[in-house]
């Protein structure tokens, strides 16, 4: 069946005065593809190189990348050794009657050959017996990412060639031309990177049923930070420093100041959700750029709190509170003189109703005692003491928290709640500079 199949395809490539059937006819005859060529019972060498024709993808969420290579395969094989001094090409459906390596790509997700128009194989036959076999292949590779440094990161991927069936004492690989042997990478032009170095490398896979042949070529890509700095770095520090506006808004503003806080807190959310839709959701990654919007949540957040203490303490302080408003009410000074009077009488009324009440029960106490304690007919004997009450415990505790707050509350107190402000616009913009000097000398240089 097989010989039947050889002859119908040599035969369609027969035309008259041509010398190619007969060689290829009388390099077919006897030959066996299931058998690999033969080096005094030594391995088959068979050189491999590359041809990186594009890289179309390269995914962080699956951790994987797309390229399309051209993969050629040398090797001798003293079976089709034939007198000339020319090379045969073949039809790339000839490789079926051909002995070839069972080459594979480790790690390989999904791969295929392309076969528009035709299955894009190339069978080059040198007089000396060497055969040159091409494959023009897109595969997508799985590629192990460290994103802790992402979008400075750099990831290191590779492309692993193995044998599947041939162990190392039938078949051995290596490199052309050493790292000369993979190309097209020096004008390669990637949308997020850009190829800092490659090389390749040879070693072998240890499996269980032995040692087989193995070829790496590793690439090394660094990834492009000029698109995140304008999408997402300079977003985010404008945001931090519009929060810092509401430092100097006056504190009686409460819907302005509370209106920036709010619209710069949410605005925040949104671009860290936004920020986080491209990459894998793994906690095992605290990414670089986490780590900034964390910080800018942080400062923006405290822009808001800090408003809300400056403006308990105004609340807190009525001479400061006075003072503050005093140049904005100067239409309502009477009103606010007639509140504070209003104020002060009611604590003198107070005052008086407490005075009179302690006069009343200092007037009923000896009528008291001598009810309860009728004195003796001679008139010596001593008044019994009057019993203790028992202190109340939820009082005694109640006195010591108020201790407690009011001493915290001294710690806490600020003269002028207006310096609040005043050391905000200072320590806000100084502090969020030495972050940043730590942050960016962190992930560029170490």
């Amino acid at each position: 069946m097989v010989r039947m199949l050889e002859n119908s395809l040599l035969s369609a490539e027969v035309k008259e005065g041509e010398i190619l059937p007969p060689t290829i006819q009388k390099l077919m005859k006897g030959y066996n593809k299931y058998l690999r060529p033969f080096f005094d019972n030594g391995p088959v060498t068979v050189g491999m190189s590359l041809d990186i024709a594009s890289i179309d993808t390269i995914s962080e969420i699956n951790m994987d990348y797309t390229a399309t290579i051209f993969l050629r395969q040398r090797w001798t094989d003293e079976r089709l050794v034939f007198e000339g001094n020319k090379s045969l090409s073949l039809d790339g459906r000839l490789v079926e009657l051909l002995w070839v390596p069972d080459t594979f790509i480790v790690d390989s997700k999904k791969s295929f050959l392309h076969d528009i128009t035709v299955e894009n194989r190339l069978i080059r036959i040198f007089p000396n017996g060497t055969v040159l076999y091409a494959l023009r292949i897109t595969t997508t590779v799985a590629c192990n990412m460290d994103l802790t440094k992402y979008p400075m990161d750099k990831q290191t991927c590779t492309l692993q060639l193995e044998s599947w069936g041939y162990n190392i004492n039938d078949v051995m690989f290596y490199w052309t031309r050493g790292n000369e042997s993979v190309s097209g990478l020096d004008t390669l032009r990637l949308a997020q990177y850009t190829v800092e170095d490659h090389y390749t490398s040879a070693s072998e896979a240890i499996y269980e049923t032995g040692h087989y042949p193995k070829l790496i070529f590793h690439f090394e890509l660094k990834r492009s930070i000029l698109y995140f700095i304008l999408e997402t770095y300079v977003p985010s520090s404008l945001l931090v420093v519009l929060s810092w506006v509401s430092f100097w808004i006056s504190q009686s503003s409460v819907p302005a100041r509370i209106c920036i806080g709010v619209t710069t807190v949410l605005t925040m959310t949104t671009l860290m959700m936004g920020a986080r839709t491209s990459l894998p959701n793994a906690n095992c990654f605290i990414k670089a750029i986490d780590v900034y919007l964390g910080i800018c949540f942080s400062f923006i957040f405290g822009a808001l709190i800090e408003y809300a203490v400056a403006h308990f303490c105004t609340l807190n302080h009525p001479d400061a509170n006075i003072v503050m408003y005093g140049h904005q009410m100067g239409g309502f000074d009477e009103e606010m003189n007639g509140m504070v009077t209003t104020i002060a009488a009611e604590n003198n009324r107070a005052k008086r109703r407490k005075e009179k009440a302690a006069a009343d029960e200092a007037a009923l106490a000896p009528t008291a005692e001598l009810e309860l304690y009728p004195s003796s007919p001679t008139g010596s004997e001593p008044k019994p003491e009057a019993p203790e009450e028992p202190p109340n415990r939820c009082l005694i505790v109640l006195v010591l928290l108020r201790k407690v707050l009011r001493r915290a509350a001294n710690c806490c107190h600020v003269e002028n709640p207006h310096l609040i402000d005043n050391y905000s616009r200072m320590t806000f913009p100084l502090s969020f500079v030495f972050v940043n000097l730590l942050y960016w000398t962190y992930y560029l240089y170490l």
